[in-house]
C-alpha cells in the first residue's frame, strides 16, 4: 500500500516523501519585497517535506496586498530567492514558488503613489486589510481593461521565469482563497460582460490563460495550479462553483501539470473528489478536518483520495513535521501572535525533536 512517506514524482520534481508545507504568509520580506537571510534559513529547516511551497510572492507591484510580503518582478528579489533556494536544496529539499496576485484585497497605501488595487470587476470585498496605519476597509478596485488583463497574464509568465532563475524547482499558481484567479472565477466578484466574465467558459478564461501562459515560458512539467472551490474567504461567492471547476481543470489537464492543489474548505470532500476524478495528474490536498490536521489525515494517502498532502499551521510551528507525523507526535502549538511579520520569534525558533 502507498504510503506518506514514499517518494513521489509531481512533474519534473522527485520529492522524498509525500508530505508538503502549504503556503503561509508571514510578512517578513525586507524593503523592497526582498527575502532575507531569515526567510532562507526558515525554509531551509523545514526542507524534509518532499516539496516545501512558498508563502505567497506577488509577480508585480500592484499585485501585492499586504505588507512585508516578497516578489518576484526584480533583480534583487531574485537574488534574494536564490539564497533561499539554495538553502534548501542543501538540506535536500524541493520548492516551489507560489505566485499571488491579490487583486482587490489590499488598500492604495501598500502600494507606489498613484496605484490602487485591481479586480475582476469594480466590487469591493467586505473585510480590512492591515496597513502600517492600522487596520483599513477594502476599498473598490479598478476594474482590469481587456489589454491589462493580458499584461497581468504577462506578468505571471515573467515572474514564473524569474523563479526558476531564482533556482526554484516549479511555479504553484495561487488561484485560491479569494485573490485575483478566483475572483475572475466567482460570479460574485466578477461582474464582467466581455470575453473574461460571464459564463461558466468566460469565468475560467483568465485561470486557464495564466497556466498556460507560466506552462509555455518554463514547462508544464513545473508548473503547477491552487484551487479553493467553493471557499468564501476574502468575501468570495460562489454559489455553485463545481461546474467552473470542472470546465477549468477540462482546459489545463491536457497540458501535463506537475500537479493540482485543492485548498479544501469544510465539507466539500465531494467536489474533491469529482475534480480529483477529472484531473490526470498528480493531486496535493490541504484536507478539510476535524481538528487540527495531523498524521490521522496521512490515510489519504493510503485510502487514494490524494497524492500529497499539505500541511499549514502544523508545519509553521514544526520545521521536522514529517518526522513527528511518523512519530504521531508530539507536535508544538503554533503561536498564533507572530504569524505575520516580526522576527526569528516564531519563525525559525520553534524547537525540533
Amino acid at each position: 500500500m502507498t504510503s506518506a512517506f514514499d517518494p513521489i514524482n509531481v512533474g519534473a520534481a522527485a520529492l522524498a516523501n509525500r508530505i508538503a508545507m502549504a503556503p503561509m504568509t508571514r510578512s517578513r520580506a525586507a524593503a523592497g519585497g526582498v527575502p532575507t537571510e531569515l526567510t532562507a534559513e526558515y525554509y531551509a529547516q523545514r526542507a524534509s517535506a518532499g516539496l516545501v511551497i512558498t508563502e505567497g510572492i506577488q509577480p508585480s507591484v500592484v499585485g501585492q496586498g499586504y505588507p512585508f510580503t516578497p516578489g518576484l518582478h526584480s533583480a534583487e528579489q531574485i537574488a534574494g530567492w536564490r539564497r533561499v533556494t539554495d538553502a534548501v536544496h542543501a538540506a535536500g529539499g524541493r520548492i516551489f514558488a507560489q505566485l499571488m496576485h491579490t487583486g482587490r484585497i489590499g488598500h492604495p497605501s501598500l502600494l507606489p503613489e498613484g496605484l490602487v488595487p485591481v479586480g475582476a470587476s469594480p466590487v469591493a470585498a467586505q473585510g480590512q486589510v492591515f496597513t502600517a496605519e492600522g487596520p483599513q476597509d477594502f476599498v473598490t478596485p479598478r476594474e482590469l481593461t481587456a489589454a491589462e488583463i493580458r499584461q497581468t497574464v504577462a506578468d505571471y509568465a515573467t515572474a514564473a521565469r524569474n523563479a526558476v532563475e531564482a533556482g526554484f524547482d516549479g511555479v504553484e499558481i495561487h488561484g485560491a482563497n479569494g485573490y485575483l484567479i478566483h475572483q475572475f472565477l466567482a460570479p460574485g466578484s466578477n461582474h464582467r460582460t466581455d470575453e473574461w466574465g460571464g459564463s461558466v467558459e468566460n469565468r475560467v478564461r483568465f485561470a486557464a490563460e495564466v497556466v498556460k501562459a507560466v506552462a509555455a515560458e518554463i514547462g508544464a512539467d513545473r508548473t503547477a495550479l491552487r484551487i479553493s472551490p467553493g471557499n468564501r474567504f476574502n468575501d468570495i461567492d460562489e454559489p455553485d462553483p463545481r461546474p467552473a471547476y470542472e470546465a477549468l481543470i477540462k482546459e489545463i489537464d491536457p497540458l501535463g501539470l506537475a500537479y493540482l492543489h485543492i485548498m479544501e474548505p469544510a465539507g466539500t470532500r465531494e467536489i474533491t473528489l469529482a475534480l480529483r476524478e477529472r484531473f490526470s495528474g498528480r493531486l496535493v490536498l490541504n484536507p478539510a478536518t476535524e481538528g487540527p490536521t495531523d498524521h490521522r489525515a496521512l490515510a489519504l494517502v493510503d485510502e487514494g483520495v490524494a497524492d500529497v498532502l499539505a500541511f499549514g499551521s502544523l508545519f509553521l510551528a514544526n520545521p521536522d513535521l514529517p518526522a513527528r507525523l511518523r512519530a504521531e507526535g508530539p507536535y508544538n502549538t503554533p503561536d498564533t501572535a507572530t504569524f505575520y511579520g516580526g522576527d526569528a520569534r516564531g519563525y525559525t525558533d520553534y524547537p525540533t525533536l
